[in-house]
């Protein structure tokens, strides 16, 4: 008897902790009251194929070898591929398994919704006292799926008592019931959406297909004209063509292209490359095509990064077009750097060491509270757009809280709370946190990423930095140098890690050549590369320049630009060096060298790098789902397209003070700073959602794919 009440005990636990609440949890109670009670007997499940029953409540995941808590439920879950119930998904499982467990698990939930309905409107109907309730919820619930939230109907009907509280509310029931990511309210477009509606009394919202039609259609037109006007610069400053790539486990390979020009940069199509992506004349002929399309004539320079054959790739358009350069991604380059960085034996210890700190205070809610109370509402960790970026921008940040971070320690309410004051990992991160050592290590860390997170910044705007990148880097090793002065063979270290990424990865004609034109650089007397970076210039001026007659008098007018003769000699020129684009600086100032001052200006006018945008791979990832009718997929590209390039926008039109480009908005909760080990309990996944359920900072994302699914589709398609 009291085993059988202890399974229940367990069953009743587990309904619990995965919001099985007021659910039919009969299959607990399959145990026969008026005999003895042997084991609970469990119909035979069909998952359990897939699965390899342990001793205790675990199981073992046939696909990849995960040893899971909690019977076959967590199983299911977990081939699922649903991050939530605090499983992790399986990296492993087939489709065609995936897809028959969600339906399995889709099927129970229909039925167990069903189940709860009758019986809580049965209870109601037997209530005298309730029948006028229970006709006011048939009618709500037949009204909208958001009255099934609220029983009752009453907590969502509007006041007429207070016209701001109502439109907040119902602007908050849109976003809950239509499942909005909370950082849309951040839009610029959100606040000029809710201005053109107030100023039109009676308002009748378009409807889905008028939106999907006719708006679709009539936006696109209008972002595609704006493309056009900057086509139009082309002539003069030359374009560059950046493919940015995505691939996944499934080898799945998709390539966005998108053009740059000193106006802005434009998303232009995304392609699924994954049945050639290793088929080097099927992508010679995709990058030939995307070539024409912009005019070979336009084209100055392709960016790509090194998920695609590079070399291949590279060697073919050099060999094909005379006049086009092929250059590495900059920003790739300096967070392998990083990454490289991170990896050095000290800095790892480190970095550990204030993961153990952050994983603490990101797994408990009260302690996350207290935290915040301490920091003034700051987020002790940063996530940033890659891993190696979010674990240096994490060190400053908890650099920059030290002393908050102590003085919680130290705290009575840290002291008094017996969940986790004096548990083994709570003195862990006591001990650290008053280690000078420790701090003393994460001082170093900062003061050798940060010139290097600067140089990423620069040339992440998505503006002309092709001219800018060789100081950038000189300055940042300068740094390095300064720093470890006293420090050989630290020093050696690091700048033997930059200069192998630069020699090996980074390095582009087309970078000396533009740091050679650009008048900061050729008017320094500081700079000391102007003689070693020569010869590329004249290599590229004689790509740039093939025809003799395009090159006669070009020596001169580069004596006379090196010399600051005519124009480039006069007192405005001199003071625009340092103020104004270098690009911008040739077309007003270079008319004593016209033949170089064309050169120059395409030159000077490109990026160098891929990451201009925040990527959002979910919505290509739709796109190219083979499940897609040709129409879904026409109206997801134009969907993406308006998207894509609206954010572009925004993103040029921000000012570099307001918005760090490196850092995104919400932590991820599932980095390695927050993420604890594989053997985690379900209530410490729960407990990361206690602040931002109680009204506090939320991670929209990741509470999103917890709740409805990581592959939730995309604008209702």
């Amino acid at each position: 008897m009291e085993g059988c009440h202890i399974l229940i005990l367990q069953e009743l636990r587990y309904c619990i902790l995965n919001n099985h609440s007021g659910c039919n949890c009969d299959h607990i109670w399959n145990c026969n009251h008026n005999e003895t009670m042997g084991p609970v007997v469990r119909e035979k499940d069909v998952c359990w194929e897939y699965a390899e029953k342990l001793d205790g409540n675990k199981v073992r995941c046939k696909f990849c070898q995960r040893v899971l808590n909690g019977g076959i439920s967590r199983l299911k879950h977990h081939l699922s591929r649903f991050p939530s119930k605090g499983v992790n998904p399986c990296s492993k499982v087939r489709d065609d398994v995936t897809d028959r467990v969600r339906g399995i698990i889709a099927s129970k939930e229909e039925v167990k919704e069903t189940s709860c309905v009758k019986r809580q409107k049965l209870a109601e109907v037997k209530s005298p006292s309730n029948l006028s309730a229970t006709k006011a919820l048939v009618s709500l619930d037949a009204a909208s799926p958001i009255m099934k939230i609220f029983p009752t109907g009453n907590p969502i009907i509007p006041s007429s008592t207070n016209n701001q509280e109502n439109a907040e509310r119902s602007i908050a029931l849109f976003f809950f019931e239509n499942k909005l990511d909370f950082s849309v309210a951040r839009s610029s477009s959100y606040q000029l959406m809710i201005d053109a509606i107030a100023k039109c009394p009676g308002f009748t919202g378009p409807s889905a297909e008028i939106l999907k039609t006719t708006w679709l259609e009539r936006i696109k037109s209008e972002v595609g004209l704006q493309s056009k006007d900057i086509e139009k610069e082309w002539a003069t400053t030359g374009c560059t063509i950046i493919a940015d790539t995505w691939t996944d486990y499934k080898s799945k390979a998709i390539i966005n292209f998108l053009v740059s020009s000193p106006s802005r940069t434009f998303f232009h199509k995304s392609v699924d490359a994954s049945p050639y992506f290793k088929n080097t004349k099927w992508l010679a002929d995709l990058f030939d095509s995307v070539i024409q399309e912009f005019g070979v004539e336009n084209v100055v320079q392709i960016i790509m990064d090194s998920s695609v054959n590079y070399t291949g790739i590279a060697n073919h358009i050099v060999q094909s077009y005379g006049t086009i350069f092929v250059s590495p991604c900059a920003s790739q380059c300096l967070n392998l750097i990083l990454e490289e960085f991170s990896k050095v034996d000290w800095i790892t210890r480190c970095i550990l060491q204030a993961q153990t700190i952050s994983k603490l205070i990101y797994n408990n809610a009260t302690l996350l509270d207290l935290m915040k109370k301490y920091s003034g509402g700051q987020e002790l960790i940063k996530t940033g757009i890659t891993k190696s970026v979010s674990t240096f921008l994490s060190l400053q940040s908890m650099l920059r809280l030290r002393t908050r971070l102590k003085n919680m320690f130290h705290s009575h309410e840290y002291a008094s709370n017996t969940s986790y004051a004096n548990k083994p990992h709570s003195l862990s991160c006591i001990a650290i946190a008053e280690d000078g050592d420790f701090w003393r290590t994460v001082e170093e860390c900062v003061a050798i990423s940060e010139p290097f997170l600067k140089v990423l910044r620069e040339v992440s705007e998505g503006k002309p930095t092709v001219g800018s990148i060789y100081e950038l880097m000189t300055r940042a090793k300068e740094s390095i140098r300064t720093y470890y002065i006293m420090d050989e063979n630290k020093c050696k270290t690091f700048l033997d890690i930059v200069d192998k990424k630069w020699r090996d990865q980074l390095h582009s004609p087309l970078h000396a050549a533009a740091a050679f034109l650009n008048p900061s650089i050729q008017y320094n007397p500081e700079i000391k590369f102007i003689s070693s970076i020569k010869e590329d210039f004249f290599n590229v001026l004689e790509k740039l320049l093939p025809v003799p007659d395009m090159r006669r008098d070009i020596t001169n007018q580069i004596y006379t630009f090196t010399k600051a003769h005519g124009m480039f000699g006069c007192s405005l020129a001199k003071e625009a060096r340092h103020t104004v684009a270098p690009w911008l600086w040739w077309e007003q100032y270079g008319d004593s060298a016209p033949g170089l001052q064309r050169v120059a200006i395409r030159i000077l006018s490109q990026v160098c790098s891929t990451f201009s945008f925040h990527r959002q791979w979910s919505n290509f990832r739709q796109i190219h789902s083979e499940k897609r009718n040709k129409i879904d997929r026409e109206t997801l590209n134009d969907l993406v397209y308006i998207n894509y390039n609206l954010k572009l926008a925004r993103q040029m039109n921000a000012k570099s003070s307001e918005v760090d480009l490196l850092q995104l908005d919400d932590i991820d909760m599932t980095s390695e700073w927050v993420e604890e080990n594989e053997t985690a309990s379900p209530t410490q996944w729960l407990d990361r959602f206690g602040p931002a359920l109680d009204g506090n900072d939320l991670n929209t994302r990741q509470f999103s794919s917890s709740i409805f699914g990581a592959n939730d589709p995309i604008f209702g398609l």
